[in-house]
């Protein structure tokens, strides 16, 4: 039985191709995600290794606000002390934060949130064991910088230099003295490093004569965890301490769980491309059975048993996942390469490391491939191997009898009916536990569809037959009754593409619905023409709200300054804001009393707020503020919550007079006349045309909050592509051994005059009528997914509004309707060149 499964692999090679390429491209997914990861783990693992390998204690300190006022970090007596420690070689203090270089466009090199800055810290040997230099030095005085090497190169700047640095402060120039190259994790993620002198950094970024944290080398032989005890009862009581090995295995593991969430996502959609390659590779079993029935049967009767008959066609779909999983494996591996590539094509600059190339990757390729060959081609076997031979020899077994029919469609009916109940109690349970009910429900709605397809397929076929029957006569109505002729075939085929616009068009709906709430809601209740922010996402100086106050053309100006404080036994967050201005630059709907009463140190509290703690206009309250000064206020408005302000508001001056480090996420604006490229750059020079400020109009506020959703879906499509692609070639294989099997047909329609011209007409349209139900039934349902995991959200989103997008649906329909003539090219090509002749003798 093995070698006939070998002759039969070996003579249908054309007709397996498709199944190989379907489970070859899903095992390279599945190998290249798991070598991917695994030569980043690798990488990042000897990076950390490498990184604290001389490092025998690291120090903390990241003080609370209360904390703070006693001591802000690690003072320089501090670590005087830890350096006169018996073991301890060597002491290197570090003090960070925000600092963006700007391109010679003035431009910021980097994303913002990975540009940092940090101080020199030399060692008895004038040089800081951090940094390697290439060219110059470190810097020596208050007016020198020194940068790293990629930053350097893509500001073209070199040694000597003047490098404009921005902070959360006012831009300032310095001499680049030195440029260098470095392991640290900000540069490897395609920011940039400026390395300050230490009390130019103290200054920026803490306070005169602290630092945050630092290292200590030990002397040989000097036992670590011994050492750090010692070092923690010279330290302040709120700094933490690990040793060098701990904190390199720690970072290690909190990398292998960044990585977890990536590779799960991967794997996620490789799973989605295995899925539904199994319904192309059960479709080509079952053709390739059919086509052989009367061999099976003449096996039978000349002893073959059943179980022979089944690991005979089991046989032959191992050989196949086999050698298919071999294939996607090495092009795993390329995928692995190519998305290495990638990263680095993208600034994410990924430590050297040699392609790790484990067992696992290899073992689960060739599991997946050969199980899900297997798996899928088990039910085709098993319903050869129970065909009487003489049924088989007689072609009586042909037509699924009624009662099968009737079992499949009250499953199918079955399952999508419980999923469709538990995705509808999902929605209006909403949060995350109605978030898991649609998760449900979606899988046993989508199994269900997919079981009852052929019984779909006849309705919905009938609606758009029609339409081709029109259009294109004879061809059309042909190509309608061959989609229609083998119900279980054309609903498997088309399964691959329900599966895939399914997810497309749910996350299409969802992003469209949630996109239009945001945009909405930024349009009601931003009533400012610009919104001025730090790109880092860090917070702005004060000096920046009053240097806007100056700008020419400026009507108001309102910040959202950071404060809190205990208000009924709990902290609130608050947000400073400038009296008679916030109405000018937000809109805020009053429920009870006025906003004019901020100005006379009242404050404003929202509805949710107020009703939580049984506040109400008049009411005056015991507060404690974060310096522990205790006193009392008034609440003046009562206002209807919104997204863009804390639970709280109160003048800017009280949040001063109590914490005078306090930042300002943002700076609301309003111009006279409306905004223009006039006011941007009047507000652009005010900020000191600082390149780690942005200042936003309306349309670039809306585009922040919808363009993570926009990004998203991006990388969505393009990762369910391949499934789509899968899909494709399900198409080309149901028509190729379509137009095989129906060889005799389409001799006689040539013979009674179909040219070879509608013959291709008739094929290709046969594909579009597939793939066109399969988008159908997947656009449904999907939006129907889409709609119940929005509701979820309904409540967080205020002004939330079902959105379906016609247009990406339309584009949907008529992408389906490409693949459908893509598919059947030549398949169509193969008809039309059929001897006529030899066609009409063909069995």
């Amino acid at each position: 039985m093995f070698r006939t499964a070998l002759r039969n692999v070996l003579a249908h090679k054309a007709r397996l191709l498709m199944t190989v390429l379907a489970v070859m491209l899903g095992v390279a997914f599945v190998s290249g995600t798991l070598v991917f990861t695994d030569t980043l783990s690798s990488a990042f693992r000897n990076q950390s290794a490498k990184s604290y390998d001389d490092v025998a204690v690291s120090i903390e300190m990241y003080p609370n606000p209360e904390e703070a006022r006693k001591t802000p970090g690690l003072s320089g007596q501090v670590v005087d002390k830890v350096a006169k420690l018996d073991g301890v070689a060597s002491v290197t203090p570090r003090v960070d934060g925000f600092a963006g270089v700007p391109d010679k466009n003035g431009k910021l090199i980097g994303a913002g949130w990975s540009n940092k800055g940090t101080n020199f810290a030399p060692g008895k040997d004038g040089k800081d064991r951090a940094y390697t230099f290439t060219s110059g030095n470190g810097p020596a005085s208050a007016g020198q910088i020194a940068l790293d090497k990629d930053t350097a190169d893509k500001g073209g700047y070199k040694v000597g230099d003047t490098v404009r640095v921005a902070t959360n402060g006012p831009v300032k120039e310095y001499e680049l003295s030195g440029v260098f190259t470095t392991e640290d994790g900000a540069v490897n993620a395609g920011g940039s490093l400026v390395v300050f002198d230490a009390p130019v950094a103290q200054k920026l970024y803490l306070k005169p004569g602290y630092f945050q944290n630092l290292t200590v080398t030990a002397t040989p032989g000097t036992d670590a965890d011994k050492l750090l005890d010692e070092v923690l009862k010279v330290v302040p009581k709120a700094a933490t301490g690990q040793t060098g090995k701990a904190l390199a295995e720690q970072q290690a593991k909190d990398i292998e769980a960044g990585l977890g969430a990536l590779n799960q996502v991967l794997l996620g959609f490789a799973g989605i491309a295995l899925f539904v390659g199994i319904f192309l590779i059960s479709n080509t079993f079952t053709m390739l059975v059919a086509q052989r029935t009367k061999e099976l049967a003449l096996m039978r009767a000349v002893g073959a048993s059943r179980k022979q008959i089944t690991r005979s066609v089991l046989a032959e779909a191992g050989l196949v996942g086999l050698l298919a999983s071999a294939v996607g494996y090495v092009l795993g591996i390329g995928l692995a390469v190519a998305l290495r590539s990638g990263m680095n094509a993208f600034d994410l600059k990924i430590p050297d490391g040699d392609l790790v190339l484990g067992a696992t990757p290899a073992v689960s390729a060739f599991a997946v491939g050969v199980l899900i060959t297997m798996l899928a081609a088990w039910l085709p076997g098993r319903r050869a191997a129970k065909i009487p031979p003489v049924a088989a020899m007689s072609s009586v077994h042909a037509t699924a009898s009624t009662k099968s029919l009737v079992v499949r469609n009250s499953i199918g009916a079955a399952l999508t009916a419980l999923g469709a109940v538990l995705i509808v109690l999902g929605a209006g349970q909403g949060g995350d536990d109605g978030r898991m009910l649609i998760a449900g429900g979606a899988f046993l709605t989508l199994i269900g569809v997919i079981v009852l397809i052929p019984f779909l397929s006849r309705p919905v076929i009938a609606v758009i037959r029609p339409f081709f029957v029109s259009v294109f006569g004879v061809s059309g109505k042909l190509a309608g009754l061959n989609a229609v002729r083998n119900p279980r075939r054309t609903g498997a085929t088309a399964s691959a593409l329900a599966i895939g616009l399914t997810l497309v068009t749910g996350l299409s709906v969802l992003g469209a619905t949630v996109g239009a709430a945001l945009d909405k809601m930024t349009t009601d209740q931003i009533k400012a023409d610009y919104m001025v922010s730090m790109a880092s996402g860090s917070s702005l100086s004060p000096e920046a709200l009053t240097a806007l106050e100056k700008a020419p053309g400026v009507t108001a100006v309102s910040p959202q300054q950071n404060g809190a404080f205990e208000l009924k036994g709990s902290y609130v967050s608050a947000s400073g804001v400038t009296p008679g201005d916030i109405e000018k630059v937000l809109k805020l709907d009053v429920v009870n009393g006025s906003m004019a009463s901020l100005g006379k140190g009242q404050i404003a509290v929202d509805d949710k707020t107020a009703a939580t703690r049984g506040l109400k206009v008049g009411d005056t309250v015991p507060v404690e503020w974060l310096d522990k000064q205790k006193g009392k206020l008034t609440v003046g408005a009562v206002y209807k919550g919104s997204e863009f302000v804390s639970p709280v508001l109160i003048d800017t001056k009280l949040v001063s007079a109590h914490d005078d480090q306090a930042g300002i996420r943002e700076i609301f604006v309003s111009t006279e006349g409306g905004p223009s490229a006039d006011h941007e750059k009047a507000l652009s020079k005010a900020m000191g045309d600082n390149p780690a400020i942005t200042v936003m109009d309306q349309k670039d506020i809306r585009d922040l909050f919808g363009g993570q959703i926009n990004m998203l879906l991006n990388i969505v499509y393009g990762l369910l592509a391949m499934a789509l692609v899968i899909a494709v070639l399900g198409v080309v294989n149901t028509l190729a051994m379509s137009v095989f099997e129906r060889q005799q047909e389409i001799g006689m329609l040539r013979a009674i005059g179909l040219d070879r011209r509608r013959v291709k007409r008739m094929v290709r349209l046969e594909a579009v009528v597939i793939s066109v139900f399969g988008a159908v039934v997947g656009i449904g349902l999907g939006s129907f997914l889409g709609w119940a995991i929005g509701e979820t959200f309904k409540s967080s989103l205020p002004g939330y509004s079902l959105v379906l997008p016609w247009d990406r649906i339309g584009i949907f329909l008529v992408l389906a309707g490409l693949v459908g003539v893509l598919a059947s090219l030549w398949p169509a090509r193969s008809a039309a060149k059929l001897n006529m002749l030899s066609a009409i003798k063909a069995e």
